[in-house]
């Protein structure tokens, strides 16, 4: 008996095949090429500190096993995704998480890890792209996120991307604004039809 996923429930399309092209990055499933940048962006204290977390302490080699893991049964509720700019560098990942098919939403995150590509508007096309993905091929109605009160540099590539506040929330000592993207605003943002906007 085959039992189905809530990713698959919300029709999001997987495989090894997948990518998924922004205007500035491609998106594409998760390989095992990504383990060395992956587990050295999870052992930088900055990284860390912006998704109010520590930095691993693994080693390598037990991380490459997890890693392994994780490629061959990515879990129900999870879609992750790889961000590479257009000449194929891996410079950070994007996953919806928590993808819950009878709410019909699901949570993003995003990471641009190579610091060389901030604030040169990669990790803006990644969360457009994504959504833009997301509204376009699944049944999701909402997607949402936290970012920590003080990332200001988050909270802009959020605003532009149609993200709306609804509040903020308390986690262990952090603070986070959280924010939405409900499919209907998405699509008022882009004129109904799904296209991005000139």
């Amino acid at each position: 008996m085959k039992v189905e996923n809530s990713v698959a429930r919300v029709g999001l399309p997987s495989g090894r095949d997948l990518t998924i092209s922004g205007e500035k990055v491609i998106l594409r499933a998760k390989k095992m090429s990504d383990a060395r940048n992956d587990y050295r962006w999870q052992s930088d204290p900055d990284l860390a500190e912006l998704d109010a977390a520590r930095p691993l302490r693994l080693s390598f080699a037990a991380y490459l096993l997890d890693f392994s893991m994780e490629l061959r049964s990515p879990g129900f509720r999870r879609f992750p995704l790889a961000i590479d700019t257009l000449d194929g560098t891996h410079i950070g990942n994007c996953t919806l998480y928590d993808i819950d098919d009878k709410k019909q939403e699901a949570q993003l995150g995003i990471l641009i890890g190579d610091k060389d590509y901030w604030g040169k508007g990669y990790g803006t096309d990644s969360v457009a792209t994504v959504t833009h993905f997301a509204f376009i091929t699944s049944t999701l109605q909402r997607l949402y996120l936290k970012s920590l009160d003080w990332n200001l540099r988050a909270h802009q590539c959020f605003d532009k991307c149609g993200f709306l506040p609804t509040g903020f929330m308390k986690r262990y000592d952090y603070n986070f604004k959280t924010m939405e993207l409900t499919r209907e605003n998405w699509q008022r943002l882009h004129g109904g039809n799904g296209d991005r906007p000139a």
